[in-house]
């Protein structure tokens, strides 16, 4: 009767289903996911894990879910100033900083070659700090671009000094004399340190043949920290003769500073002589190639010495 109404009795005898199997799967289960860590950015101690499911898996004992304990990341840097030090490491690489220097130096002639004037502004700064002992453009300037040119960078300003010398030096000496006069004269009055590295430029004259005289700029280089003192020359510009002797005509013989040169200088004769001629920069009309352009091969050449006597950099 009860297999024709589709209901199937559960022969006498048979024990009912256990619910203690049940249990078991649903405590393996849950150790299981208890022992499975959540963390993403933490790899668990897999002993740890095996530990905590022996425990929950154990007979007689609560089935307390124990996670596992958290360890850092070695990989992850936890230490104060991590991310700078790690960019700190790539900026010091070889290769990387190579190609920055690269990209530095195309972005730097890409903008002085639209605007010339942004030289002095780029190259400025840096470790070198030099002093001109003149506050004219043409000296100071001439001098920047040829230290900035050798070194890359560098501080270079113009300080205004006296050289104590005649106003038109004639010889090497007196030129010499001159440059030098400069720098101390600014030491002694404290307007520079006395072991701030200085650049001097005086302009004299001499007669290099008979009856052949030039003018000649001589540039010096002191540099107390390091012992060094260097003198470059610019190169000779003639002045024609009858120009030099109208100089000296006009100096008195009882000049107290005729040991040195002459109380008018040359440029002041060929201004008043020679239409359109400026007495601070005459040899572009001779030569046609400025003053400044004159300094400047000559102050090349000193930073290029400078540059190698100083002592190696340590980085």
């Amino acid at each position: 009767m009860m297999e024709e109404s589709g209901i199937e009795a559960t022969p006498p005898g048979t024990p009912p289903p256990s619910t203690s199997t049940a249990r078991d799967a649903a405590a393996v289960a849950a150790a299981a996911a208890a022992a499975t860590p959540v963390s993403l950015g933490t790899l668990a101690d897999p002993i740890t894990q095996q530990a905590n499911l022996s425990s929950a898996l154990a007979p007689g004992t609560d089935s307390t879910i124990t996670f596992p304990e958290e360890h850092d990341d070695p990989r992850v840097s936890t230490a104060t100033g991590g991310l700078w030090g790690f960019i700190k490491g790539v900026a010091e690489n070889p290769m990387v900083k190579s190609v920055l220097d690269k990209t530095r130096h195309s972005v730097e002639t890409m903008i002085t070659t639209l605007d010339p004037g942004m030289v002095p502004y780029i190259k400025t700064g840096g470790e070198l700090d030099i002093v001109v002992t003149s506050n004219k453009e043409v000296k100071v300037a001439a001098i920047r671009d040829a230290f900035q040119e050798v070194f890359g960078m560098a501080v270079v300003t113009g300080e205004a000094a006296q050289s104590n010398i005649a106003p038109q030096p004639v010889g090497y000496a007196a030129g010499l004399k001159g440059a030098q006069e400069r720098i101390d004269s600014l030491r002694r009055t404290g307007v520079i340190h006395e072991k701030q590295p200085a650049v001097s430029a005086e302009s004299f004259i001499e007669e290099l043949l008979p009856d052949k005289w030039f003018d000649i700029g001589c540039l010096i280089i002191e540099d107390p920290i390091h012992g060094i003192h260097l003198e470059a020359f610019t190169q000779a510009t003639p002045v024609p003769l009858q120009y030099v002797q109208q100089a000296k005509s006009l100096t008195p013989e009882d000049y107290s500073l005729r040991w040195s040169g002459l109380l008018v200088t040359v440029g002041e004769v060929l201004e008043k002589n020679i239409q359109n001629v400026n007495r601070t920069d005459w040899h572009m009309v001779f030569t046609g190639m400025s003053r400044r352009q004159m300094i400047y091969g000559a102050a090349k050449a000193l930073a290029g010495m400078y540059k190698q006597q100083l002592p190696p950099r340590t980085v």
